[in-house]
């Protein structure tokens, strides 16, 4: 069974109020590095993997896209894409990626903010990307970076003052399923460790040109409580990637 918490109302209520979801790529601390390693947006077709909603299609059809492809498995991110970032060259479908029928180079680009730590298999992803993608297209993603979900809990250790401590990573090693708590309730992901995404990338096809662990970004340093403890680890990796 794929999981879609987003769908349930208390869980997508508390999603909606983060800063990304009301100020959008300018509120998502890893925009200022992900934004650097997009490719070339003009007259290409774009897929993007777990769209949420929308923002990353939008910016691709303001630099020009063709058509871009936002697909989601929550009903309520595709229905807020619709009404925030609707566009005559935006095509949104409800449907988990595994059910995707990637077609043979039907795409010149594909993109996914952080969706595939809720997957289990990474290969198989990107055996379809590839498989979806035209010679040279170009793969750019963003994840939770390994050290991030490694151990599971996804919370710092408090000292007695309730200030963090340090941020524990433990079963670095053995991947697979971990219960993160999220907005206040139980999120499955799947840990990867880095060999693993890069591994991937490099068996399928793929040429890696850009591996980034971003550091957030100062200017949200006063907007979002906690900003600055995202120097002490690295919370998201992000990739880009050719089909040689």
């Amino acid at each position: 069974m794929k999981e879609n918490k987003y769908d349930d109302d208390s869980f997508f209520s508390r999603y909606s109020m983060m800063s990304r979801s009301v100020n959008g790529l300018k509120g998502a601390g890893e925009w200022h590095a992900l934004k650097t390693i997009l490719p070339e947006f003009k007259g290409k077709r774009v897929l993007d993997l777990g769209c949420g909603f929308g923002w990353h299609c939008r910016y691709a059809v303001e630099q020009g896209a063709e058509c871009v492809l936002g697909i989601d498995i929550s009903h309520k991110m595709i229905e807020e894409a619709k009404k925030r970032n609707a566009s005559p060259c935006i095509d949104y479908r409800c449907m988990a990626i595994e059910d995707f029928d990637f077609l043979p180079d039907s795409f010149d680009a594909v993109v996914s903010s952080l969706t595939f730590h809720y997957l289990e298999s990474f290969d198989d992803i990107c055996r379809k990307v590839n498989t979806c993608l035209v010679r040279g297209g170009v793969f750019v993603f963003s994840v939770e970076h390994p050290v991030f979900t490694a151990y599971g809990s996804q919370d710092w250790y408090y000292g007695e003052d309730g200030k963090p401590m340090h941020w524990p990573v433990d079963y670095y090693f053995k991947e697979g399923k971990r219960k993160a708590v999220f907005l206040g309730e139980e999120v499955v992901k799947f840990h990867k460790t880095l060999t693993t995404y890069v591994n991937g990338l490099i068996k399928t096809g793929f040429k890696i040109t850009a591996l980034v662990e971003p550091e957030p970004d100062r200017a949200l340093f006063n907007v979002i409580p906690g900003m600055e403890d995202e120097l002490r680890r690295p919370m998201m990796l992000l990739v880009s990637s050719v089909k040689e």
